[in-house]
Parts: C-alpha cells; sequence; structure tokens
C-alpha cells in the first residue's frame, strides 16, 4: 500500500484558539518596533553579528559547539587542522554565509517561496557546497554512503529512524516535499497565515526528513526565511536558533516539544488529520512564545540608551583615553562619520585625535569599507561578552 502524503496532516491550523492568536499579535507587533532606533548601516552591522550567533546556536542544538572564535576564524579562512573541527568551521561558515544570502534577497524583496522545494534543495546544496567528503559521509544502521547535497532520499539505503519516529520512506520523499509545498506556499496567506505557518512548516518539515543529513540547518534556515517573508524578521536583528537551543523552560525543550508534536491524532475530538491537532497547537503556542522571548531579549540589548552605555563602559576598561566613547556614540548615532570629523567629535588636538581614533581601530570596534573611508561601528569577538550579555553562554 502506498504511503499517503495526508501523513503529515494536519499541516496548518484551521481554528486558531485565542491564545495562538493573540501571540501572534504580540510577535507582530514587537518584530515591527525591534531595531527601529538605529541607524540602518548599525543595524546591518549588527546583523552580521546576529548570523554568528544563530550559526553558534544552530550548531549547539546539532551537539557541536563551536566557538565564536572559532565562527569568525572559519570566515577569514582559518580553519583547523584537526579533520573534525575543521569541519565543523566549514559547517559554521556555510552557515553565515547562507543566511547573509537569505537577508540580502528579502532585502532586495528576492526571496522564493521559502517552503517551496527548489528553495530547500538550493539551501541544502549550498550549505554543503563547500564541505569535505568526511562530512558527505553518512554511517550507522549497516549502512555507509556519500551523501549528494541537494538530492532527497530517495533510495532504500537513506531510510532512517529519528529517536522513535520513523519518517516517510525515502521512494517517497519527492511526493511528500511538493505536498508541503502547496501547503505552505505563502503567496496565498495573509500575515497572521504567514506566521502560523512557520512553526507547522518546521515541524512538518522534520517529520519528513527529507535529506539523509542536514535537516535540523535547513529547517533553521528555512525558518529564517519564512520570517522575513512573515514580515517579522526585523532586518535579521534576532534568532530563532537560539531560542530553539536554550527553550523556555530547559534546552531539553526543543527536543521535547518536536516529539510531542510528532503524536498521532487522538481520538474523534483531536482533529481529523493523521497527527494530533492539539498537538500542533501546542508546539506552534511554544514556537511562537520562544519568537517572542527573543525578540524581546535582543530589543533589550539593541536600546540605544543601554547600548551607548555598554560602549564606554567597555572603552573604560581599556588602556585609551576616554573621549575614545565618544567617536563610538557618534557612530552608532549616526551610522558613520567621516575622518576629518575625529578631532571635532572628541573635542582633542588633531594628532591627539588621530591616536584615540587608532587606538579604538586597533580594538576593532571602528572600521570603514575603503582606506580613507568613512567609518562605522563593528563588534569583535573580544567584545561581545561587555556589550550584549547572555548573547552567547561564554565568548
Amino acid at each position: 500500500m502506498e504511503e499517503s502524503v495526508q501523513r503529515i496532516e494536519p499541516a496548518r491550523l484551521v481554528d486558531v484558539p485565542e491564545t495562538i492568536s493573540d501571540a501572534v499579535a504580540e510577535l507582530s507587533a514587537a518584530s515591527a518596533t525591534l531595531g527601529n532606533s538605529l541607524h540602518p548601516l548599525t543595524a546591518a552591522n549588527l546583523a552580521d553579528l546576529v548570523r554568528l550567533m544563530n550559526t553558534y546556536y544552530s550548531n549547539l542544538i546539532e551537539g557541536h559547539d563551536t566557538r565564536p572564535r572559532d565562527i569568525e576564524r572559519a570566515l577569514a579562512g582559518n580553519f583547523e587542522k584537526n579533520e573534525e573541527r575543521r569541519n565543523l568551521q566549514i559547517e559554521a561558515a556555510a552557515h553565515v554565509r547562507l543566511q547573509a544570502e537569505i537577508d540580502r534577497l528579502a532585502a532586495r524583496s528576492e526571496l522564493p517561496e521559502p517552503a517551496s522545494c527548489d528553495f530547500i534543495l538550493w539551501l541544502h546544496q549550498e550549505f554543503y557546497r563547500d564541505a569535505e567528503e568526511p562530512a558527505l559521509r553518512i554511517k550507522g544502521m549497516g549502512r555507509e554512503f556519500l551523501m549528494t547535497p541537494g538530492e532527497w532520499r530517495s533510495s532504500p539505503e537513506h531510510d532512517v529512524a529519528v529517536g522513535r519516529h520513523q519518517p516517510p520512506s525515502s521512494t517517497r520523499v519527492g511526493d511528500f516535499m511538493r505536498h508541503f509545498e502547496t501547503r505552505y506556499r505563502f503567496a496565498r496567506l495573509g500575515k497572521a497565515g504567514r506566521i502560523l505557518a512557520i512553526p507547522a512548516a518546521h515541524h512538518r518539515f522534520n517529520f519528513i526528513h527529507p535529506f539523509p543529513d542536514g535537516n535540523g540547518r535547513v529547517s533553521r534556515l528555512m525558518s529564517h526565511a519564512m520570517a522575513h517573508e512573515a514580515g517579522i524578521a526585523a532586518h535579521g536583528l534576532w534568532s530563532i536558533s537560539r531560542g530553539l537551543a536554550r527553550g523556555l523552560e530547559s534546552r531539553n525543550d526543543y527536543k521535547a516539544m518536536m516529539d510531542h508534536a510528532d503524536m498521532p491524532r487522538q481520538g474523534d475530538l483531536d482533529g481529523r488529520g493523521n497527527l494530533s491537532q492539539r498537538a500542533l497547537e501546542e508546539f506552534t503556542l511554544w514556537f511562537l512564545r520562544i519568537c517572542i522571548d527573543q525578540v524581546s531579549f535582543m530589543s533589550g540589548l539593541l536600546d540605544l540608551t543601554t547600548l551607548a552605555k555598554r560602549l564606554r563602559a567597555y572603552v573604560g576598561r581599556q588602556e585609551i583615553k576616554p573621549e575614545a566613547g565618544r567617536l563610538l556614540e557618534e557612530a552608532l548615532m549616526r551610522g558613520e562619520f567621516e575622518r576629518g570629523e575625529i578631532s571635532r567629535i572628541t573635542g582633542l588636538p588633531e594628532r591627539t585625535a588621530r591616536r584615540v581614533f587608532n587606538d579604538v581601530s586597533s580594538l576593532g570596534l571602528l572600521a570603514s569599507q575603503t582606506p580613507k573611508g568613512p567609518v562605522s561601528l563593528r563588534f569583535p569577538v573580544d567584545a561581545l561578552d561587555m556589550l550584549f550579555p547572555r548573547l552567547f553562554p561564554e565568548t
């Protein structure tokens, strides 16, 4: 008997409980104001930091503790000699690069349908574009094969069990994903419908488990793209991966809630699909509350007044003149300034002001695209503990 694509139904919520409607409204409102007070250039540089954070927590979910400094070195092309650590760095660099491309496409209104088969296959192919053979070799359950990036599971050797869950057989993945694309197509959904589709699609994608490996990472990148198209991404200034990794009650929340949403229908009062309607509602509400928690967290970190205070405090701990703080605040408020303004901003003589500028630039806090171009604020890894407390467990 052929395995039916209806196995992932209900794919979306039809009768939305009031608690979930309220959470959708709260998330929409909170994300609309995140980063509004920031200069667009400062916000763009902060989005670079959020990509680093998203990558760190996405890796952490997979059980890989790739530190921010390791990711930063990977982005600069400095890879470890150890094969396992190098492979993790390559994956981290790929995640940052791919999320940056998603953000770029979203900014230009060029993102494809985020739940489309073409886009998801592209995500997988691009994520593993630079992967070395050991990272593509799949072992276990008495089989070994080389995964091809950007291709669904398609043969019996690709069949897999994920904990207690048995995903659809490999020969049916293509059909399941075409049904998935139809059910989560954004073109026919309003804003609330798009927001509600994100958690449901996140779970149902992993339920199908369409690739031999990399499904979790691809699902989180897909959710990031969906957040852009749903109008809640706030220009990339918050990360779903941090919330999923930390949970609301404990770090085990994500795994437990994903497992809970796998529950089959529990009687006549639990919807009409193969899976539990109630479990999907509970997963959706949990996921939305995770999003709200992360938007609120980043709103606090990115408040102009408190960020300016942390910049001054950081300068105060360095062996440089306190006037350096004026340069950082100027960049924070204006986005960038010309090098010829350094003396005016600091109130110091030209030569002294230049020394202060060089000191703060050597810390990586100010930089420019060209040697003599205008400078803007940067956020080096060494400063993250103080500038953005609790962004990472430690840096």
